[in-house]
């Protein structure tokens, strides 16, 4: 799992990861590996985890407004089931070709799809980061709920905005498919070098 928070964004965070991982953990084995079952265990974690967080910014005027984005990969067998809130980022690199695997829940991604700004643009708009959803904000949240191939060799790649924000995607894929042990410490630094201005969270998995 990986996240994103903001406002009182390190409490939703965690309340929400914690929140989805004992979810996750005591329904996994109820699934039998079923697509389905799966799909509707990591929506119902989601939603169980927004209105945990939802409820405690409620009982709290300084959490009121908190949130948060949230990335839940599971790898069952040579399937990759993800759960997607927020603009944070999943990638597959497949034979050195990196693929965006979520569509940022943003403003500006919004505005990409009308048509109306280009890709390009939108590295550079000034609301990139406004959020069009987020985890906790609302008393019900609608997350993307995703299915991909996974085969060996295949390397998945998480991260927040304060990666992607920092570093192009080019840049990215080049650090992780060099031959490198601290692929996670390379990216961290490259975005620290660049500005860091955000939080970085990056997970990287080798298949």
């Amino acid at each position: 799992m990986e996240w994103d928070g903001y406002n009182g964004g390190e409490i939703a965070s965690k309340t929400a990861t914690e929140t989805v991982k004992e979810y996750i953990e005591k329904n996994i084995e109820q699934t039998n590996e079923e697509k389905e079952k799966i799909f509707n265990m990591i929506s119902k974690a989601m939603e169980y985890a927004n209105n945990v967080v939802y409820e405690k910014s409620q009982e709290d005027e300084e959490l009121l407004g908190m949130g948060t984005t949230m990335e839940i990969c599971l790898i069952i067998k040579d399937k990759l089931y993800i759960g997607h809130i927020g603009d944070s980022r999943i990638y597959r690199i497949r034979r050195g070709v990196m693929q965006k695997l979520t569509e940022d829940h943003s403003y500006v991604q919004e505005l990409v799809n009308e048509g109306t700004i280009t890709p390009k643009e939108a590295e550079h708009h000034p609301k990139k980061n406004m959020l069009m959803k987020a985890l906790g904000c609302a008393p019900y949240v609608e997350p993307d709920i995703i299915e991909r191939s996974i085969q060996a060799g295949d390397i998945i790649e998480m991260n927040t905005d304060g990666l992607t924000n920092m570093v192009s995607v080019k840049e990215i894929e080049k650090i992780i498919t060099q031959e490198s042990d601290n692929i996670v410490k390379d990216l961290i630094e490259k975005a620290n070098n660049a500005g860091g201005l955000d939080n970085i969270t990056t997970v990287i998995v080798k298949m």
